[in-house]
């Protein structure tokens, strides 16, 4: 597991606390009291949780700029805010948001709290922990499910469209998962690279190997600079063509990440370029549907 590099802001003013007091944590008009109050870390969570409960509930993801980097976001008073009024919250874990915790803990916040990588039960002692289960659709899957539970607990008068938008979006993933399936029988073992392991999950379901070296990546995700014996090896991968392509992500570059990307531009591997929130407009399973697509066009090349 890595370390997160999510700090939150400690020193949350007061009066910040109570001027955001009167308005809703999104910003707008304050939401139908009669609504389950859903806080998600990303936007991520925030739209499958709003496919599970659509108007029962009403969602505030706390990141959803795709521009952002979601290892240098700082939470504020409005995150606070947010997540004190919460009865829903939906983490990823693993390291990967522990700001939410902080802060659920400082608010003394009763909210019912889902964290991605307990429901997915991967563990460290499977191996380096990969935190970004938000690219592995079982889990996803589970997670739909965990929520039309506690949004039924919450409210069950709804509990049957709960469940049954469960089922719609389960059946997505089952969609997903048929077509990494079938990109398996073709390239299971091939190598691929990444700039940080965020479409592990995505890769290891196409059978896919991971090849870059791991003080390279560890180090991107961190924040620290790359070790030069790993940035060489790793930029060997790229103009020998070692590797079917480079996933990079679009939302944590550097100087070390943008020199293998261009160094594999030159060399003629494939870039898929992979985010850790949805793009403006899409949904869960159109961003993913995306990312399978790009990652296909790539291969067969």
């Amino acid at each position: 597991m890595k370390t997160s590099r999510l700090l939150p802001s400690l020193a949350l003013a007061a009066t910040g606390a109570l001027a955001l007091a009167g308005c809703s944590a999104s910003g707008g008009a304050a939401p139908d009291d009669s609504t389950i109050k859903v806080v998600a870390s990303t936007n991520v969570y925030g739209n499958i949780a709003k496919q599970i409960g659509g108007s029962s509930v009403t969602v505030t993801s706390i990141l959803s700029n795709p521009n952002q980097d979601p290892h240098g976001f700082e939470a504020d008073a409005q995150t606070q805010l947010a997540i004190s009024k919460a009865d829903l919250i939906i983490e990823n874990g693993g390291g990967y948001d522990d700001y939410v915790d902080t802060m659920r803990s400082s608010t003394n916040s009763k909210a019912t709290l889902l964290n991605a990588v307990k429901v997915s039960g991967f563990t460290s002692s499977d191996g380096e922990l990969n935190e970004h289960v938000f690219y592995d659709y079982p889990t996803m899957s589970k997670l739909a499910n965990r929520i039309a539970t506690d949004l039924s607990t919450a409210n069950p008068d709804e509990s049957k469209t709960f469940f049954n938008n469960a089922v719609t979006f389960n059946t997505a993933m089952e969609k997903l998962e048929a077509q990494t399936a079938a990109l398996k029988k073709t390239y299971d073992g091939d190598a691929v690279a990444y700039t940080e392991p965020v479409p592990g999950y995505l890769f290891d379901a196409i059978g896919l190997k991971n090849a870059t070296p791991g003080a390279f990546s560890e180090a991107v995700e961190e924040g620290e600079d790359v070790p030069p014996s790993a940035l060489n090896e790793t930029l060997k991968l790229m103009t020998g063509k070692k590797v079917a392509l480079l996933a990079y992500n679009e939302q944590a570059g550097s100087p070390e990440t943008e020199q293998v990307q261009k160094a594999a531009e030159t060399a003629g591997v494939p870039v898929v370029p992979v985010t850790e929130t949805l793009p403006k407009g899409d949904d869960y399973q159109t961003w993913q549907q995306s990312n399978i697509d790009a990652v296909k066009a790539a291969l067969a090349q």
